[in-house]
């Protein structure tokens, strides 16, 4: 059965006019017809049954029928702030992280990023990451849509507040592994470039109260590192193990 997300008020017993480019993606490309089931979202917690109402080639509308509260959501809640990577490895780990249960996405530009990117480029690659956003929290029945800020420099990221009962910033060097970090109810994970974070940002980082941590013996990539960290948590504070 699909699933929409809906950046709007759903209401029970009223009538959803569908945007257009989900209208296209039932009609067209899954050629859903009137009174087929669907699955509605808006981030408030809950999803919504409904059934198509109208769908043609300029409208669709869903009536809802009923509201649901699975428990999906994780226990913890995890900001992730990923060095912008290039191409697909930057959608992959878009991707995953909605999958892996993180509650908000802060993209950042660091020292050592190959990425460029400012103006109407950068306003195109946001929305381009706000469709990934949107479609994995469709595909993995996530009850929210994690929110994807706007693309800004690591080094003022660094100077704001943490925003979290923790931060934690991937760092080789590092001398404690996740498994020693006390359990918290929320963290905020720093996840550097392809070529890793620079001296300065961790220094700076670190004198702004994040704590460094490793993953293990290997080197992994950046959309390799997101994924691996936030499976970690989520085993260790989360709801993966179970």
């Amino acid at each position: 059965m699909p699933r929409v997300f809906i950046p709007g008020p759903i209401a029970v017993g009223t009538p959803l006019a569908l945007p257009d480019d989900k209208r296209h993606h039932l009609a067209t490309v899954l050629r859903k017809r009137i009174g087929d089931a669907l699955v509605v979202f808006n981030g408030d917690g809950f999803e919504y049954t409904a059934t198509l109402s109208r769908v043609d080639r300029k409208q669709a509308e869903a009536a809802i029928h009923a509201q649901e509260a699975p428990r999906r959501e994780s226990p913890v809640a995890i900001t992730l702030i990923q060095a912008i990577a290039r191409g697909d490895r930057m959608d992959f780990a878009l991707a995953k992280a909605v999958e892996l249960g993180v509650t908000r996405i802060e993209p950042v530009f660091s020292e050592r990023g190959q990425v460029k990117l400012a103006g109407e480029r950068l306003a195109k690659k946001t929305e381009h990451w706000q469709r990934v956003v949107e479609s994995a929290a469709e595909q993995s029945a996530r009850l929210i849509c994690p929110m994807l800020a706007e693309p800004r420099a690591l080094a003022e990221r660094i100077t704001r507040p943490i925003d979290a009962d923790i931060g934690l910033m991937l760092a080789p060097t590092a001398q404690t592994g996740l498994a020693g970090i006390p359990r918290r109810a929320s963290a905020a994970l720093l996840i550097g470039p392809e070529s890793g974070l620079s001296d300065r940002e961790i220094e700076q980082a670190a004198a702004a109260g994040w704590q460094g941590v490793r993953l293990g013996p290997r080197v992994l990539r950046t959309e390799t590192a997101g994924m691996a960290a936030l499976a970690a948590l989520q085993s260790l504070w989360g709801d993966l193990a179970g």
